[in-house]
């Protein structure tokens, strides 16, 4: 495909050139004589076999060819630059990448990372989340928290958590009968068959209703009322602990295991040692 690609210089100029409306506004911009922009452009055009301006004494317009490319170009080039510029994070000498998922990282590891920062300031701690496990021998992954790990080559795996499962409301749908209140349904553990098949009781739950492929929009969308939900402990502890969310019964069921991998480079490193041993002390123990 490389064969097929103009050159990235003459692209820049005619970028430039395009947006400014003027070679010699370009040339400036870049720190070229215009001769040099006009030569990117020919060369460009060349390459295309075809013109992309109308060149009328000093001024130039783009052609319907150059109005398309132009637009093509800025786009590309922007990304292009994004993505330059979001390499310096990994020339930070302190940072420590962590892998885990959107829900836990947003309803669990966020309200209690202000403990940790406090702990180490030094640390700059950059949160990787994605919804499949990482690959760490493929990713730049220090460690990775999960409820979806197993044990990977040149990594230690460690069960942190066993979690549980419990049905849960916001406290103003407790005021309607059982049949009144919407069914939220996650998937996994979270689905409502496996509370029957782990002998919960019926708590009004419905075969119908919204489906969530995330637990941590399964837990938002039953804080914010729209049904009940079975949902992770862990996960919903602050939102139960204040009062968002209410439990439907006192009884709960096996729920996933949280995990971690350290990757064999990290696991002397300090700064991994400093965030294990306060995530150590912070999740609940069994």
């Amino acid at each position: 495909m490389l064969k097929h690609w103009p050159p990235l210089n003459a692209l820049r100029g005619f970028e430039a050139a395009a947006r400014l409306g003027s070679f010699h506004k370009a040339a400036d911009e870049l720190h070229l004589t215009q001769s040099a922009i006009s030569q990117q452009i020919r060369s460009l055009e060349s390459f295309l076999e075809q013109p992309l301006f109308f060149r009328t004494g000093r001024s130039v317009n783009l052609t319907d060819a150059g109005h398309d490319l132009y637009s093509t170009a800025q786009v590309m080039l922007q990304q292009l630059s994004v993505g330059i510029r979001r390499l310096d994070q990994y020339r930070k000498p302190n940072q420590l990448v962590v892998n885990t998922t959107p829900a836990f990282a947003r309803h669990w590891l966020l309200p209690r990372l202000k403990s940790f920062n406090r702990l180490h300031p030094e640390i700059d701690l950059w949160l990787f989340t994605t919804f499949e496990p990482p690959d760490m021998a493929a990713e730049t992954v220090d460690l990775a928290i999960r409820d979806d790990l197993s044990a990977q080559i040149e990594c230690s795996h460690k069960v942190l958590h066993q979690d549980r499962l419990s049905p849960v409301c916001h406290p103003d749908l407790l005021k309607l009968q059982k049949e009144q209140r919407a069914t939220l349904h996650g998937e996994r553990e979270m689905d409502w068959s496996h509370w029957s098949l782990q002998g919960g009781v019926n708590v009004g739950q419905q075969s119908h209703g919204l489906n969530f492929s995330d637990p941590g929009l399964l837990l938002d969308a039953a804080r914010s009322g729209l049904g009940i939900a079975l949902v992770s402990q862990l996960l919903a502890q602050q939102a139960l602990a204040e009062g968002i969310l209410q439990p439907l019964t006192d009884q709960s069921v096996r729920g996933p295991n949280w995990s971690w991998l350290i990757h064999r480079d990290s696991e002397n490193n300090p700064f991994t040692r400093h965030f294990c041993q306060w995530l150590l002390g912070v999740l609940p123990q069994d």
